[in-house]
Parts: C-alpha cells; sequence; structure tokens
C-alpha cells in the first residue's frame, strides 16, 4: 500500500497518521455580543495531556482518528466524524493545524493511549466560564503603558 502524504510541504504526514480531534464551543463577538459556535480543530499532544488532568476547558469531546478519515486529500474535502453534531464547523487553517498536531503525537507517542485510534472521550471538565472568543481584537492604547518611576533609568 502506497504512503499518500497529507500536503506537499509536508511529506513526514500521511493519511494513516494518528489525530486527536475536539469540539470545542467557541464564542463570536459582533456589536458587542457573543454567538456561540461549535468548532471541530486538531488537540495537539500537550494540550490533551493537560486537559484530562482535569483543568476546565472548551472541549465538550475529542476523538482519535487516522488523517485519512477526516480529510480527503484528493478532492481537498473535509469529513466530519460521526462523533460530532452537524452544525459543527472546521477551524480556521485546520489542515495546517492538522500537520503540526500529528506531529505531536508522533514524538509523544504514549499520549496516544489516553484515547485509541476509532475511540472518542469526553470526560473533561468542560466549562464555559471563560469564553473563548476567535475574533476578539486586542487593542493597545498609549493609557495602557506601565508609567515607571522617574528614576527608574537613572544611576542614583
Amino acid at each position: 500500500m502506497a504512503i499518500v502524504t497529507l500536503l506537499p510541504n509536508a511529506p513526514d504526514i500521511s493519511t494513516d497518521d494518528y489525530c486527536v480531534f475536539g469540539l470545542a464551543t467557541c464564542y463570536l463577538k459582533e456589536d458587542g455580543e457573543f454567538f456561540e459556535i461549535q468548532v471541530i480543530e486538531p488537540i495537539p499532544s500537550a494540550a490533551l495531556e493537560t486537559i484530562l488532568k482535569g483543568i476546565p476547558t472548551s472541549y465538550q469531546l475529542a476523538c482519535a482518528r487516522s488523517v485519512g478519515e477526516v480529510i480527503e486529500i484528493e478532492k481537498e474535502v473535509l469529513h466530519k466524524p460521526s462523533d460530532f453534531p452537524d452544525n459543527a464547523k472546521f477551524c480556521f487553517n485546520f489542515a495546517e493545524r492538522v500537520v503540526a498536531t500529528v506531529r505531536t503525537y508522533k514524538t509523544r507517542t504514549e499520549v496516544r493511549a489516553h484515547i485509541p485510534e476509532g475511540t472518542s472521550r469526553d470526560d473533561f471538565n468542560y466549562s464555559l466560564e471563560r469564553k473563548r472568543v476567535l475574533n476578539e481584537v486586542n487593542i493597545v492604547r498609549k493609557e495602557d503603558n506601565v508609567k515607571q518611576h522617574s528614576h527608574a533609568r537613572q544611576i542614583l
């Protein structure tokens, strides 16, 4: 069987590679109001280990699949795993983020034991206390600068 690479600039990633995909609850801010959306995104190995330790997370569930089950390279089509709801959207730069995430599982193969390929988990500490706002813009103003004492830069 020939190995199909995911992207021309990522020859080390194939369709058979392991990846964990999560369903996150995120928000979009428009005209001062927040709108909830469900986002499908790859979860890197370090983030998965942290989530499994019980920290609050916006992820409702995570499933482990081979990359080829989610990304059909020839047709450039994304397939939602059956665990995810129909209204869930794929994250921005999904394919590039999958490549980066797969590499984290290649270097830390022991993390794969937490969610074996083909299975899913939803026993996370799911919390929406801190909203994940996707389109938030941080505007830095002059008033935000920290004022230093007049003698801070002088040799006394």
